[in-house]
């Protein structure tokens, strides 16, 4: 139980705060982690 204490604690203060963040809000949050770790984003394709 001990290695999901963390991840419980995390989702319990998250459920308590008034406005969690939607995950459509934290697209550039993401987005700047995800270049900050030099992979790319694939672009979706044109129907």
């Amino acid at each position: 139980m001990k290695k999901n204490s963390r991840f419980i604690k995390s989702v319990i203060a998250t459920a308590k705060s008034e406005l969690p963040a939607l995950p459509w809000q934290r697209g550039g949050h993401r987005a700047a982690l995800i270049a900050s770790r030099g992979i790319s984003l694939a672009k979706p394709k044109a129907a």
